[in-house]
């Protein structure tokens, strides 16, 4: 009579299946934390098991649908780190995009000064009709200078 060698085998499945799970969840998290769409074939490709086998994994299935489901569309792609800008040179930018602020904010006030003084030398000059509206500006030889 042969021996009975079947609890062995049943070991070994036990600690393969065991293997195939923990191969799976840590390649589900990975593509979670990649930020790459979770779906039962991305799952099973990256874990190297069949898609089937995913299905009959109740755990497993729930979580991948439970990903699936969440909506990465409305949340930014995530930049890699090694695009992604340093305090320092976010700082920079700020910095720039105040001084280029404050620089038009002074184009603005000489432009208005210029206009107000144009506008001015129109009156002075008497550029007026009969019933006191203002003449056409157009006729006058006045200009208001380099912008």
């Amino acid at each position: 009579m042969r021996a009975d060698n079947s609890a062995h085998l049943v070991i070994s499945a036990h600690r393969r299946h065991e293997l195939t799970r923990a191969k799976t969840l840590k390649s589900l998290h990975e593509l979670d934390t990649a930020g790459t769409p979770v779906t039962f074939e991305s799952v099973a490709r990256h874990a190297n098991v069949s898609r089937s086998w995913l299905y009959t994994q109740p755990d497993i299935r729930a979580e991948i649908e439970r990903l699936r489901s969440l909506d990465r569309r409305a949340q930014p792609p995530k930049t890699p780190a090694r695009q992604r800008g340093t305090e320092a040179s976010l700082s920079r930018r700020l910095e720039i995009a105040l001084a280029q602020n404050s620089n038009l904010t002074n184009d603005n006030q000489r432009l208005r000064g210029q206009l107000a003084q144009a506008l001015g030398q129109l009156r002075a000059a008497g550029l007026t009709t009969t019933d006191g509206a203002a003449a056409d500006p157009r006729q006058s030889s006045i200009t208001i200078g380099p912008c």
